[in-house]
């Protein structure tokens, strides 16, 4: 072929693959969401998450009464220091800030099930250990600093990978279901967990045992993962070990905005909220003077509101734009609110409508990353959304922290609020600006391969 020729095939490919890129960004490819019927509670007819369900529940009440006892025993460890407590907070979060996309890349390319049972075993074995040295009087603030620094290190590949297992179980049109029954589960936790928690702690004078009983509670996660029916899940093939992995798969974020909105939105608003429950805490015990049992309400209380959300959401097929930006910004306004309350009943009832707030807006960008992610890179894109939704708490954790030992628990709530409000403004901008800049330079691209 003459050479002329063969220049001229090379341009037109070129040009064919630039301008395939420029239509995958401008236009959403995201395939259609398959009509679904059934009502709030349809994915529980499917038999693996069913079991996914009722082991998820038997742990999260576990887990929310070991935070209960966990946040108890470092005020009583570290005599009342926020600090302490935000500290507590920023070393949980801080391995998923460092290492969160290694764990989703490796979501994608090893079989999640086996990936879930054996960090779940680790995470049980770790509530064992710290349990045992609480009860026998042994336990020091610097032994909750590391349980809660390999906490988050076990978390690294188990959020991501239980994430995007979900799929897997109920296929695309029951996701956003399963998604908000998994967050109504875990809400229902968190008004049982606590409750449960301050009870005990008041009954028992001592918080050891809630670390026991959340490690037993692990032993249904894992019989509910061993019981599943293997040919009824629908994974995709592991992704073969590859350099750049990591690199492919921010590319692929930052050039779809239907997942770059959601995920900046989640990273500003998440680097305050994630602090929520120690806010709570800070109010019940140093505002209003509230006993374990008082403080277990007031997070119950905070509960009831994000159930009641997630059973909302769990009745829409896909969530739009508008919601997922207005339960943002609701969120922060229910912050400043709750901050600025006179009287503790007052306060409580302010809980409700920042838990509606809150799980609308987890809720609404969960399901918006997993339906806009292809199934090869689902692992990486939610070890990306995990990374910002708790890698903002190591920073957010200890500066609000700081404010409230500085200016009271009421100054870093309302501050909390507003800079959640701020956030979302800053990432409404940031996705316009980054995707005016990917389609600059997807052209500039097109026209250097025609003129090639």
């Amino acid at each position: 072929m003459p050479g002329w020729r063969a220049a001229a095939r090379r341009r037109r490919t070129a040009r064919a693959a630039a301008a395939g890129e420029l239509q995958a960004v401008e236009t959403r490819t995201v395939q259609p969401v398959p009509k679904s019927t059934g009502g709030t509670f349809r994915s529980l007819r499917i038999y693996n998450y069913r079991l996914f369900a009722i082991g998820g529940v038997i742990s999260n009440v576990g887990g929310w009464m070991q935070r209960t006892a966990q946040d108890l025993l470092v005020l009583d460890l570290a005599h009342g220091s926020a600090f302490a407590l935000g500290l507590t907070t920023a070393l949980q979060f801080l391995p998923l800030l460092l290492f969160g996309l290694w764990g989703g890349m490796l979501a994608d390319r090893y079989p999640k099930r086996p990936l879930l049972m054996a960090a779940q075993s680790l995470m049980g074995l770790l509530a064992l250990t710290m349990g045992v040295l609480v009860v026998t009087g042994s336990a020091q603030v610097w032994h909750v600093y590391v349980m809660a620094f390999v906490l988050g290190l076990i978390s690294c590949v188990e959020v991501p990978t239980r994430q995007s297992f979900v799929v897997e179980m109920v296929g695309r049109k029951d996701l956003s279901n399963a998604v908000a029954l998994n967050a109504s589960s875990f809400n229902l936790a968190r008004v049982v967990g606590p409750a449960i928690a301050g009870v005990l702690i008041s009954a028992l004078g001592g918080t050891g045992p809630m670390f026991l009983v959340n490690a037993l509670s692990f032993g249904a996660v894992l019989a509910g993962l061993g019981m599943m029916r293997a040919s009824e899940l629908t994974a995709p093939d592991p992704v073969p070990r590859a350099k750049g992995q990591l690199r492919e798969g921010l590319r692929y974020v930052l050039a779809r905005s239907e997942l770059l909105l959601p995920i900046l939105l989640v990273a500003f608003v998440s680097l305050f909220t994630q602090s929520f429950s120690m806010s709570i805490a800070l109010m019940a015990r140093q505002v209003f003077g509230a006993g374990a049992s008082s403080f277990g309400l007031a997070s119950s209380m905070f509960a009831v509101g994000a159930l009641g959300g997630a059973l909302l959401a769990a009745r829409r097929v896909r969530p739009s734009r508008k919601l997922l930006i207005g339960g943002a910004l609701s969120f922060g306004v229910a912050q400043i609110v709750s901050g600025l309350a006179m009287w503790y009943p007052l306060y409580l009832l302010f809980l409700i409508p920042a838990g509606i707030a809150l799980i609308t807006v987890n809720t609404a960008a969960n399901t918006s990353v997993q339906l806009a992610a292809s199934p090869e890179m689902r692992g990486r894109v939610m070890g990306i959304y995990v990374l910002v939704f708790t890698g903002g708490a190591p920073i957010g954790a200890p500066l609000l922290g700081w404010v409230a030992e500085v200016g009271g628990p009421r100054t870093g709530v309302v501050i909390g609020g507003v800079l959640t409000m701020l956030g979302v403004g800053a990432a409404i901008m940031l996705t316009r600006v980054i995707g005016r800049r990917t389609h600059a330079a997807v052209r500039r691209a097109t026209a250097a391969a025609a003129g090639a």
